[in-house]
């Protein structure tokens, strides 16, 4: 056999190691997680500022109280018999006070409350009003709630704070579209964007669903038999302003339509779109 024979021979057939190639080191990529709770800006932001306002409680008690009497609301400022009570805040107290009282709240319990029953409601409402919407629609269920409490407590002297008001507003422009299918308490539930935006039925239609009339009861009911809420800060005569939540109520279930940015179904559409039924067999 030549050199060259015996050299061939000795050589590798295949210099390339055998068997299968070790890859790349794998990499295990979790799919983001979704936060527990999520809440859409603007309502963060007006938990936050209620939030801040509280910390009033740590002013000295005068301080304090002279807070309360320049943002609360007090009928008696509105009685034109008393020329000579003094309240501070002057003649603009009786301008802002109307949306003013509802950044206050007495202590934590009544703020964690009114933010208990509006992180649902209100919720839903921000995503589908936007910020703008949003805070004038907050603005304005107050001041209807500061409204109703004024005509009935026309000579009271103890503030009224609270955003309850507020509150009762948010949660009956909320079911003017809650129960509809795809909506957030619907049982056919979207994501939280497209169920914050699904068509609200018309008002009339609404009242017929019977979904809406037991929410309507139920909620009154327990407003007028238990009444937490919005509440008198003087220690003797602290109550529960309910008529300033059904003022709110009732202001934005029936002023709904003046913010509500998406288009109403009508006629037969609506009523099908109420129709809360799965489609899984």
């Amino acid at each position: 056999m030549s050199p060259e024979s015996e050299a061939a021979l000795d050589s590798p057939q295949d210099s390339s190691p055998q068997g299968p190639q070790p890859g790349p080191p794998a990499v295990n990529e979790e799919a983001p997680r979704e936060p527990i709770l999520t809440l859409p800006p603007a309502l963060t932001a007006y938990i936050l500022l209620l939030a801040v306002i509280h910390l009033r409680v740590l002013l000295p008690p005068e301080l304090e109280n002279w807070t309360i009497d320049v943002f609360g609301f007090i009928p008696k400022r509105y009685d034109s018999s008393l020329l000579n009570l003094q309240i501070p805040g002057g003649a603009g107290a009786k301008v802002w006070t109307f949306v003013t009282y509802s950044l206050l709240h007495a202590n934590l319990t009544h703020l964690g409350f009114n933010v208990l029953w509006l992180l649902p409601f209100g919720s839903a409402l921000a995503r589908r009003f936007g910020t703008v919407r949003f805070f004038v629609f907050l603005a304005v269920t107050a001041a209807a709630g500061a409204l109703a409490h004024l005509v009935t407590h026309e000579h009271a002297v103890a503030p009224m704070i609270g955003a309850s008001a507020s509150v009762s507003g948010a949660m009956a422009a909320a079911i003017r579209f809650a129960f509809v299918r795809g909506s957030f308490l619907s049982f056919s539930r979207s994501d939280a964007d497209t169920a914050a935006k699904v068509p609200a039925l018309p008002l009339s239609r609404a009242l017929r669903d019977g979904r809406v009339v037991g929410f309507l009861a139920v909620w009154f009911g327990v407003n007028i038999i238990f009444g937490v809420g919005a509440i008198g800060v003087d220690a003797e005569t602290t109550s529960v302003a309910w008529q300033a939540h059904i003022g709110g109520f009732f202001a934005g279930l029936l002023l709904f339509a003046l913010f509500d940015p998406v288009p109403r179904l009508r006629g037969d559409a609506a009523d099908a779109s109420s129709r809360d039924v799965s489609d899984r067999i």
